[in-house]
């Protein structure tokens, strides 16, 4: 069985090596793919046959923010029936889009970037141990 791949849409190279590193010394086997505008992630998910395993989603991406792809997400028949869970990883948690984000679109989690290195590792672990465990339509 293939390990299936982890999307992580992050526009900042720093936050992205600093989520990297901390896949690497958990050792998650799961492929990173990482895209840096939400149009390359779409273009990505609409034209995979992959099974991701998880999307992390930064807000605030250029062209596009985060909300607006989830929105696009759930409207799309084609991609919400893909049903891969979606958590915002992000540094913009304000209390508008945290409601939105639980209210008005099906995410599976929201949580704000730490910058603290061993924080992100064990948030990084939840995450992912969760959905390991969680019993889901793929």
């Amino acid at each position: 069985m293939t390990t299936r791949p982890i999307i992580l849409i992050e526009d900042d190279i720093d936050d992205k090596k600093f989520l990297e590193e901390a896949f690497i010394e958990l050792s998650i086997k799961n492929p990173l793919l990482w895209f840096d505008t939400c149009k390359a992630a779409k273009n990505f998910l609409k034209s995979t046959t992959d099974q991701p395993f998880i999307i992390f989603c930064d807000i605030n991406l250029p062209g596009q923010s985060g909300i607006e792809l989830k929105r696009e997400i759930d409207a799309s028949e084609e991609l919400r029936e893909k049903t891969i869970p979606f958590v915002f990883y992000t540094t913009t948690a304000n209390q508008d889009y945290i409601k939105e984000a639980y209210t008005k679109l099906t995410v599976q989690g929201f949580f704000q970037k730490s910058h603290d290195f061993e924080q992100t590792k064990k948030d990084i672990q939840l995450i992912v141990e969760y959905w390991k465990r969680c019993l889901h339509p793929n």
